[in-house]
């Protein structure tokens, strides 16, 4: 099939997570009109802290949300390694863990969908079915819609992709698993913890609770190394079973997590993995953010990388003039070191993420030896503002904004 060139103006984008409505975001910026799919009723809510470093805080200011980002920090302090006992035996310094600012991921989300909820179309309780290009687009069928035609698609529907499968392969082509799994939910903060955390691990285990929203809430995780555990990925009670039966014998305020965890109004399980592509596009079809590249939690850079991405794969649609071959070829220029830099700080995390009963002076070496102070691969934000594909209007709207 011979794929044309022609300006791509309709671009439909799969996930309403951090990548999807942060592309949406700047695309509609740059005088695209954006559609994205979700297969989730709503915005999703629940999640961990996720964290911010570098160029994603760079992101967040030319989007005009650093401020309000800045209003949610969960200003975590440094936390506690404790025994089954509950005895602290080491310090853990945040900034290991939580970045230059840390918010939870829902409220992320919610203020990403917020932010283009009126000038984007999101189509939420559905999912793309299967992908048709063309030589003027992609036509799109969904699980529960009408078919669709758009001038390009753009997967920003995580580590188990729907769009990558369709588009590239299966899942187990391209998904690196990295021995650990990882259970999160949320649960009222009974410790009175204020600004803090406890983590207690035994060796290929570990649990922890971490303060939220201003110490009224919680977030509680349990980890374990295992290569590959067999279980429905939609299954909550065969999933919490693994949890159970694995930490049955912990001490510490483990027998208290597992109540939480049946009782949380939410839960998440899933692999710690990465996603390791050649390439990140096919013809009118690309990837975004951990769909294309994801680095794994262990990384801490995920949401850094959605946002940049988001913002580089935009840009770089405007400066083309809409010429996808010529921005995707260009927008994987410019984060492909970046990634590639994240990606090996993912599998060393997962290396040491069970080290056993770490001394002081250990993690205070990790803590001096963060990726801020020897980064190799810095990404670079460009300017894009003056190069909207939609004419005079959107240059100057997009040019007093930015």
């Amino acid at each position: 099939m011979t794929t044309t060139t022609t300006a791509a103006r309709t671009v439909l984008i799969s996930g309403a997570s951090v990548a999807g409505p942060a592309l949406a975001y700047w695309l509609h910026r740059h005088g695209f009109t954006p559609t994205v799919v979700e297969r989730a009723g709503a915005v999703r809510q629940g999640g961990y802290a996720v964290d911010f470093r570098g160029e994603a805080l760079d992101v967040l200011q030319r989007m005009g949300l650093l401020e309000r980002i800045r209003e949610l920090d969960t200003e975590m302090g440094d936390a506690a390694l404790v025994d089954a006992e509950g005895r602290q035996y080491a310090t853990l310094p945040a900034v290991i863990f939580a970045g230059d600012l840390e918010v939870l991921k829902g409220d992320l989300t919610g203020m990403l969908y917020e932010a283009t909820r009126d000038d984007v179309e999101y189509v939420f309780g559905d999912s793309i079915a299967s992908l048709t290009e063309d030589e003027q687009g992609v036509e799109v069928t969904f699980e529960r819609g009408a078919p669709r035609h758009f001038d390009l698609v753009v997967g920003a529907d995580g580590l188990h992709s729907r769009t990558r499968a369709l588009a590239f392969g299966p899942e187990e082509r391209f998904v690196r698993h990295l021995g650990i799994y990882t259970a999160i939910f949320s649960l009222d903060n009974y410790l009175g913890l204020k600004n803090t955390g406890r983590l207690y691990a035994t060796p290929g285990k570990a649990a922890n609770i971490f303060t939220a929203r201003a110490d009224t809430e919680a977030r509680a995780a349990f980890h374990l190394a295992a290569e590959h555990l067999e279980y429905d990925r939609h299954d909550r009670a065969g999933q919490q079973r693994i949890i159970a039966e694995r930490f049955a014998d912990d001490g510490w305020e483990v027998p208290r997590l597992l109540h939480e965890m049946a009782q949380a109004p939410d839960f998440f399980f899933d692999a710690n993995a990465q996603v390791e592509m050649d390439t990140w596009s096919k013809g009118r079809i690309v990837l975004l953010g951990d769909a294309g590249y994801c680095a794994g939690p262990t990384s801490g850079r995920g949401t850094s990388q959605a946002l940049i991405g988001a913002y580089i794969l935009a840009g770089e649609l405007a400066a083309s003039g809409g010429d996808h071959l010529v921005a995707f070829a260009a927008y994987e220029r410019e984060m492909r070191g970046y990634v590639t830099e994240h990606q090996t700080l993912g599998r060393e995390g997962a290396e040491r993420f069970f080290m056993p009963a770490p001394t002081q002076e250990i993690l205070d070496m990790l803590a001096a030896q963060t990726p801020e102070n020897t980064r190799t691969s810095p990404v670079r934000l460009r300017d894009y503002a003056a190069s909207s594909p939609a004419g005079p209007t959107a240059v100057a709207a997009a040019a007093g904004t930015v």
